[in-house]
Formats: C-alpha cells, structure tokens, sequence
C-alpha cells in the first residue's frame, strides 16, 4: 500500500506479525537496542517521510519499558517526516487508575493520554479500554473497539442450554449489557465489596442464576480473584456453568493457579497480551485479523463502526 507503513515494538512482536500478513504487507524495520543501563536505543531502518505510519505495541509486563519504547519510536518516525503516526495499542495499559477514587491518588490514565499525544502520536487503535471515558483524555481521535465482537461467534457455536450473561462488578454493568444486547440474553450481576486493590471479596448474586449457563464479561483478567470467586458465588447460586469472556489476560500473580483449581470451567481471552503460560481451562480468539482490517478502513477513511453494526 502506497503512503503506508507498520512498525512493531518488542511489547508484543507475534501480534504485529499476524496484522502485517493478514494485510498482505511487510513489517518495517526498526533497531530497538538497550544501552548497558537498559535505556532504550531506536533506529528505524529506511525512509518514511511522508508515509502512514502504524506502531504495533501492547503496553503490558513490562509495562514502562513498552510504554517508553512506544513513544521513542513515535519520536524517531516524528524526526523523520512520517506524515501521520497511529499507534496500535491491543492492551492499553496504566488505565486502571482513570478517577480520583480516593485523595492523593493520580490518575494514570490522563497522564499516559497526555504522554503520548506529547510524543506526537496523531491517533489511538486499541480495545476494550478498562473505562469508555479514557477517550476523552485524549484530543486525538481513538478508536475504542468493542470486545464483545471478539466473543460472539465463539459464544454462539458453545450452543449453551440456557445461557444468562453475567456482570462481575457494579463497574462493569454497561460491558455486559451491551454483551447481552448483542446476544439477546437477560443479564445478572456479581456484587462485591473489594477492600484493596487486587483483592476482592464477592458477597452476593443480584438476578436468578438457577439452571443457568453463565457467561461473565470484563475487560481484563488480572489475579482472577474476582471472576474465580464469582465463579464460585454463581454456583453456590445454582449455575450451571461458569465461562469468562475476559479480553485482556494480564494473568498475574497465582492466577494460572487460581483459575486451574477454581470453580470456573473455561475462560477464553483475546491476544492482546502475549500468552505466558498453558492452561487447559484457557482458550485465546486470535484478533489480529480484526486489527488489520481496523488499519485498512482509517488508512482508507472508511468507518471503523461499521465493523460491529
């Protein structure tokens, strides 16, 4: 493609490799070196001035390195004419802090939007961002794709008895509506009081779960305390069963542990975040296609919506 161009940072290399062959392209080459104290060294190899440039880079674990990267290459590309810089971010991180939910707290969100358009990026491709107002942190254009288009097909060819969707927070109510919107199912949610960050504690299922085969959404999954647990509160309710539909695997801690001994009995994530470790009960949907063909309509100006209508 004329004016066009795809870079990928080492945050999730596989990833941009899977975009560039479903676009029937070749990545770009860029050197990405550390100097002995590990500050990040970029050189891009070849012209861009004047070109549509794409910047692969998931910003999880190692989150600052990528997020550095990140902007170092939108600085290289910037010094070198590239006419317009899009980064590609599967995994939006730093977005869990998105308020002021308590005095003297930041809000990492904001700052890393400011960060970036500082760095001269010119537009945002990402999904399931972990708060739909993190867009407006930005006064560049961001195209926030919807997870649930990730999961519907693999939901529908599960072909479940009696399938309810489930929220596993107050927080994530408007995710599960519109899951359950999509699929034409009633929606219950998991109630829970979390007393600290990355511990949380389920107290009670608000809607009927009887006989049901429940399907809970979010965005992320982290040290899969909340969605085991809720898995565990659903069943003590008389569900059926218990998958999660989570599109970013952040998986740490003893989450692989939690997830293998726990009362979930499948839980399927996206790509966005490199796989680190096999879990049988764990089933990724590959959505790289899906961001190629993102690429393809801005690069083109043709609606990114019409994609989930």
């Amino acid at each position: 493609m004329d004016g066009f161009k795809i870079f990928s940072g080492t945050g999730h290399p596989e990833f941009a490799k899977e975009i560039a062959k479903s676009l029937e392209i070749e990545l770009s080459g860029a050197k990405i070196k550390r100097f002995s104290d590990g500050e990040i060294s970029v050189q891009i190899e070849g012209s861009v001035r004047g070109q549509d440039v794409y910047i692969i880079q998931s910003t999880s674990v190692p989150a600052n390195d990528n997020l550095m990267e990140l902007m170092i290459m939108t600085d290289a590309l910037k010094r070198s004419s590239a006419r317009s810089i899009t980064a590609v971010m599967p995994y939006f991180g730093y977005a869990r802090q998105d308020r002021k939910a308590a005095p003297r707290v930041p809000i990492t969100a904001k700052l890393v939007a400011n960060l970036l358009e500082k760095a001269g990026i010119d537009r945002i491709v990402t999904i399931d961002l972990h708060a739909g107002q993190i867009q407006g942190f930005f006064d560049i254009p961001v195209d926030n794709l919807y997870g649930s288009i990730i999961f519907y097909d693999y939901i529908k060819s599960k072909k479940l008895k009696n399938p309810i969707i489930a929220s596993p927070d107050i927080g994530g109510v408007a995710r599960a509506r519109h899951f359950a919107g999509k699929l034409g199912l009633e929606m219950v949610i998991v109630d829970k009081h979390r007393a600290e960050a990355n511990v949380s504690e389920v107290m009670n299922i608000i809607g009927d779960v009887e006989g049901r085969d429940v399907i809970l959404v979010d965005d992320m999954i982290d040290t899969a305390g909340t969605i085991v647990k809720g898995a565990a509160a659903l069943k003590a309710s008389g569900a059926n069963s218990v998958m999660a539909c989570c599109t970013h695997a952040v998986l740490s801690g003893d989450a692989y542990k939690r997830i293998e001994e726990g009362e979930l009995d499948e839980l399927v994530v996206s790509d966005s975040i490199p796989s680190k470790q096999a879990c049988q009960k764990i089933k990724i949907i590959y959505t790289a296609p899906l961001f190629a063909k993102v690429i393809d309509r801005v690069h083109n100006n043709q609606s990114v919506n019409n994609l989930f209508i």
